[in-house]
């Protein structure tokens, strides 16, 4: 069953530069970044909802929402800043270094989430060959900025 998420994740990941190009060439037409970022994020809300609706998914209790921690409203402002940056870099850098320098990030900061337990992840201990797969990942960056 783990290739299932696997092959999502690698999907997921393949549709991030797509998604981006796409964001790109709104921003020309709209002329400003964060007005691209806002009508992703516009449209992503109403394909969001349509979702919701098709399944008839229950709505949140007041109480629910408010058992979250304050810290877990953020993920929204940090989504936006991912796709505004994204459109940003697009344009500057290209897709592939991009892509590297985001990846490189990510997993950066995801080895720290994971051995701290950060953010309700569960603990998954640095180990060398973790730490050897982000500092390849990492020259990996640098020679796709570099050529």
């Amino acid at each position: 069953m783990k290739i299932v998420y696997i092959l999502f994740a690698l999907l997921a990941g393949a549709l991030m530069p797509v998604q981006a190009g796409i964001n790109l060439r709104l921003r020309g037409s709209l002329g400003d970044p964060v007005w691209a970022a806002a009508v992703s994020f516009g449209v992503g809300t109403l394909v969001l909802c349509g979702y919701l609706l098709a399944m008839r998914a229950p709505v949140p209790s007041l109480a629910m929402a408010g058992s979250a921690p304050a810290w877990a409203w953020t993920g929204g402002a940090l989504g936006a800043f991912f796709v505004f940056a994204t459109i940003v870099l697009a344009g500057q850098i290209g897709a592939t270094s991009m892509m590297a320098w985001l990846l490189a990030g990510q997993l950066t900061a995801a080895l720290m989430l994971d051995h701290y337990g950060l953010l309700s992840y569960q603990v998954h201990t640095v180990s060398w060959p973790r730490i050897l797969g982000v500092v390849l990942l990492l020259a990996g960056a640098m020679l796709v900025n570099k050529y």
